[in-house]
């Protein structure tokens, strides 16, 4: 059985920090690309970050460039999210999501964390 777990949300002031973690089982998980995307109220669910499958290559969405930094630890099959300088249009539901190798289309989505960031 597939499933992805997001842990690490909470609520934290501006400028401070969380760290996401996302726990994989039930597939390859080093044969997947992990992503971590996000849904704010009222809002339709946005990309954030995304790990290759291979090579770790990272990409980000212009918004969180240079603050969030995601992860993998393919012995553990684990996907993180190092989120700094927090603010507060980054509260939402984070997913993580996992897309097998180089495919844009996510077959496999966590059930969310719910990250605040108060002003």
């Amino acid at each position: 059985q597939v499933q992805l777990v997001e842990s690490g949300g909470g609520l934290v002031q501006a400028g401070g920090s969380l760290s996401l973690s996302c726990a994989a089982s039930g597939f390859s998980f080093r044969s997947y690309a992990m992503a971590w995307f996000r849904q704010a109220p009222g809002k339709e669910r946005e990309f954030v970050a995304r790990i290759s499958w291979n090579r770790g290559a990272t990409n980000y969405a212009d918004s969180v460039k240079g603050r969030f930094a995601i992860s993998r630890d393919n012995a553990k099959n684990m996907a993180y999210l190092r989120m700094n300088g927090l603010k507060p249009e980054d509260t939402a539901v984070y997913y993580c999501a996992a897309a097998l190798g180089d495919r844009r289309i996510y077959n496999y989505w966590g059930q969310g964390t719910q990250v605040t960031v108060s002003s």
